[in-house]
């Protein structure tokens, strides 16, 4: 099991529900890079999706691609395994 940062913690924490990056930052309180290289770590982990709007849809749906330079343009979710890991601690 990897340990937890106090960041990542609270990143997890705040997608519980689709979130756009800005509430993540206004959650986080810490500046933009550094949430936005937290995220993508946790995205490479696997305990956070990327989401988008699907207009046909009227939904979010998990995006399997995301541009890692514009992470304002997506949503985020917790994963499964994203939930017991931020649970775990």
């Amino acid at each position: 099991m990897n340990k937890l940062s106090e960041l990542e913690y609270e990143v997890l924490g705040a997608l519980y529900f689709v979130e756009p990056f800005n509430h993540i930052l206004a959650e986080c309180k810490a500046t933009e890079p550094v949430v936005a290289d937290v995220l993508k770590s946790l995205i490479q982990r696997k305990w956070v999706t990327p989401m988008k709007f699907d207009e046909q849809q009227q939904e979010y749906v998990r995006s399997f691609i995301y541009d890692s330079d514009n992470m304002r343009a997506f949503h985020y979710l917790i994963t499964k395994d994203g939930l017991m890991e931020h649970n775990s601690k």
